[in-house]
């Protein structure tokens, strides 16, 4: 019989009353200032309802092009910031563009203000001062006292319904404000149109839909309160030339219907001096029916403090996957670092299995959930590979939401960032295909692996896609024909590096070799005299003039020629030829750490600052997080070691800017995660993880098959930081590769450390 030891864990917590649980070391608050771009409100794991304050209303553009400062509110909150506007619905989680920040709400009292003010003059305005020495962030939780109005606001959530409970002065004009033009990303035009149905004095149901990174989405509602309204109304503030025959109402007041492409509402009520006014908010992709059934199945009560404990063993159990020792400290970074990590990809279907589909039609999912919230550049390289180790039943469901996207897409093809119905195109590759060819090579099931197959060779063969047709024709992405050529060769060919695994595996060896083929396309892009990857056009010459320390006109994207010459994650003993053998490479890894980059190459750096960069290692953005570990094949494992525990120390902290450049969806804590234990995937596909060296003491998987698999790390201490000896199940493991079977087999594998590198 299997254990589960989550079960049991959790058990013996609540028995013996003074152990932490792995949530109570969560701070959401990391991460909130600047570049993480993490927001701290109320949320369950993989939630469809993110509900989280926001501080500001910084708008994408005011009709003169993009305003730079609302790259600061990719999820709607800033720590430095000393108000709030409302609590919305829905956020990104460390994203470097953004939108969404659906169906904002904002007590208030007195006289009924529908626009937001500003952040100098709040009273202008709905939004109010706030401290955060009143501030609330805990898993599942988040409350704040809003000092302006004397109200104490405090959320939690289900997976798709949000819960409010507010508590109130003494006032007879108490005010919940909706505001459906409200948003994340926020521009005139963006909301196409809103539409509010008050259907008795309890119940409001409506949605809205947006065009913005998303082009064509919709989201419905389904709202209660605990107490009757006494009255409602709304402001339009959209201009139109078709006045209709709804002109003979006074639509404004008490008008149970309300519709506009500006709509901003109210509903007020009396109170008494520290009454509760409770507010349940459901979300669906489908329909306010929908909406409906998924309050009435997650929170038919009205029991805010239940449903808050339940949020956090929601979260106790996911957390509990992997359960550590290490320093107080270190397990509160860890812990965040996973809580960032199960935020998304985002469940998107209703209670009764419908959702909104691709091809904006709805769907059932049958023997799987639907996610959305896909980041596909960002996650493929190690927050889906840790998902294969503790996640294994999302991974299937999230493969089957993949195709069903391919299935319902009008291009064939697998998303490339998806999002809420719609795929917004963002970042380059077709890693749907890494992620479901890992799962596949790892054994994971569920999911139908001759159509997986099909999908992948459709992404990687759909000609009209940022430069696919000149990659075939030329074996590369030529200059010239595309931007970002250089990276779209090598991280085309990886992904299809991972289609030849998979056919392979599958025993199609004719498709396994084109392929295989294929991911040897980073040679068109090496350039032996300067020793670096470079753009070429399609008359077979090199781009000039070339600066590898620039990333503009360079023919790359978010990072340089020094740190993608490095990625061939597929073929690292080949790249290291390239670079001529052992010696020289490992000069060039070095020189990578301790170049200085000058202020005018590091301007052209995107979304980190200059805590994301070593030298011009810039661990702030995706491209180069396995470049630590490549030291390992070029017989120089020491070297990862110290590299790891300086990026582990330095650029992961307890603090507001504790991250060192986007979370992107949990990709930069999924490699925390990975490397404080002590092993890091290089290449999803290959079934193989590369030993680092390990900050925790003590870290066991425990995974859904009932095993676990243990690290620990003998004699860690600050000074001892290198690797001495390895022991897998009591026997010497000869070299630094760890194969993924070993690890779900169970069992335990011991890291003997010490001060001095073993060379």
């Amino acid at each position: 019989m299997k254990t589960n030891f989550i079960t049991a864990f959790l058990t013996l917590v609540t028995l013996l009353g003074y152990a932490q649980s792995p949530a109570s070391y969560v701070n959401p608050i990391i991460g909130t200032n600047e570049m993480g771009h993490t927001y701290p409100g109320a949320t369950v794991p993989f939630g469809m309802v993110q509900l989280s304050p926001e501080t500001d209303t910084i708008q994408y553009s005011v009709g003169q092009g993009y305003v730079k400062d609302v790259y600061r509110y990719c999820a709607g909150y800033q720590y430095s910031d000393k108000t709030i506007v409302g609590f919305s619905h829905t956020h990104f989680s460390g994203t470097g563009h953004s939108d969404l920040g659906d169906f904002l709400m904002m007590p208030t009292t007195g006289k009924v203000q529908l626009n937001p003010g500003t952040a100098t003059h709040p009273e202008s305005g709905y939004r109010s001062r706030f401290s955060h020495d009143t501030e609330v962030a805990k898993t599942g939780y988040y409350s704040v006292m809003l000092s302006d109005y004397n109200i104490k606001a405090e959320l939690t959530t289900s997976s798709r319904v949000g819960f409010h409970r507010y508590t109130f002065p003494e006032s007879d004009q108490a005010n919940i404000i909706l505001d459906m033009v409200a948003g994340i990303y926020n521009y005139d035009g963006k909301v196409v149109w809103s539409s509010i149905r008050v259907e008795n004095d309890t119940l409001v149901t409506g949605y809205r839909q947006t065009q913005g990174w998303a082009r064509e989405r919709s989201m419905y509602f389904a709202m209660v309160f605990s107490k009757p309204i006494r009255n409602y109304g709304c402001r339009d503030e959209a201009k139109l030339a078709y006045s209709d025959f709804y002109r003979k109402f006074n639509t404004t007041k008490d008008f149970p219907e309300m519709s506009g492409r500006k709509l901003k509402t109210y509903f007020s009520f009396d109170t008494k001096a520290g009454e509760q006014i409770l507010v349940k908010f459901a979300l669906s992709p489908v329909s306010t029916e929908g909406a409906l059934k998924n309050l009435q199945a997650e929170i038919p009560g009205w029991n805010f403090d239940q449903v808050r404990q339940q949020a956090e063993n929601d979260w106790n159990k996911e957390l509990s996957r992997i359960t550590i020792e290490a320093s107080d400290e270190k397990k509160i970074i860890f812990y965040t670092a996973m809580y960032h990590a199960f935020l998304s990809p985002t469940l998107y279907m209703d209670v009764d299995g419908m959702y909104r589909g691709l091809d904006h039609n709805n769907h059932k999912a049958t023997g799987f959930e639907n996610y959305t919230t896909f980041s596909l550049w960002d996650t493929y390289r190690a927050l889906h590979p840790l998902f294969t180790l503790v996640q294994q039943k999302r991974t299937s469901d999230m493969i089957n939401s993949m195709l069903a996207h391919q299935q319902q897409s009008v291009h064939h093809i697998l998303p490339v960032w998806s999002h809420h119905a719609n795929d917004n195109w963002c970042m380059i590759g077709y890693h749907a295909v890494s992620v479901i060819a890992d799962a596949y090579m790892k054994g994971i099931t569920g999911f139908d692996p001759a159509k997986a197959l099909n999908a992948c060779i459709a992404s990687a063969t759909y000609a009209p896609n940022d430069g696919i047709g000149d990659y075939m024709k030329y074996g590369y992405v030529p200059a010239d024909k595309s931007s970002n050529a250089a990276s779209k060769t090598l991280e085309y060919a990886y992904d299809d590096y991972c289609i030849s695994q998979m056919a392979a595996k599958m025993g199609k060896a004719d498709i396994a070799a084109g392929y295989a083929k294929r991911a040897e396309a980073y040679n068109y892009t090496w350039d032996a005299g300067t020793g670096f990857m470079r753009a070429r056009k399609s008359d077979g010459t090199f781009q000039s003039p070339f600066d590898p320390l620039s990333t503009e006109r360079q023919g790359f994207i978010e990072g340089n020629a020094w740190n993608y010459s490095l990625y061939v994650p597929q073929d690292p003993l080949k790249l290291i030829a390239l670079h001529g053998g052992n010696k020289k490479f490992i000069a060039h890894l070095d020189s990578l750490f301790n170049v200085k980059l000058d202020e005018k190459h590091f301007a052209e750096s995107e979304d980190i600052t200059a805590a994301g960069l070593i030298g011009n290692y810039v661990h702030g953005n995706e491209p180069s997080h396995h470049v630590p570990y490549l030291y390992v094949f070029a017989g120089a494992p020491w070297k990862t070691q110290e590299r790891i525990h300086q990026i582990v120390n330095t650029m992961y902290r307890n603090a507001t800017d504790g991250l060192c450049g986007n979370d992107d969806c949990g990709q930069m804590s999924a490699w925390y995660v990975f490397s404080s234990i002590g092993f890091y995937p290089v290449c999803p596909g290959s079934n193989e993880y590369v030993i680092g060296s390990p900050s925790v003491e003590k870290a066991t998987f425990n995974f859904e098959n009932g095993k676990q698999f243990t690290v620990k790390a003998t004699n860690l201490n600050d000074k001892n930081i290198y690797i001495q000896r390895i022991l897998l199940n009591g026997k010497p493991l000869n070299g630094y590769i760890l194969k993924h079977e070993d690890i779900m087999n169970g069992g335990m594998l011991e890291l003997v450390m010490g001060a001095k590198a073993k060379k």
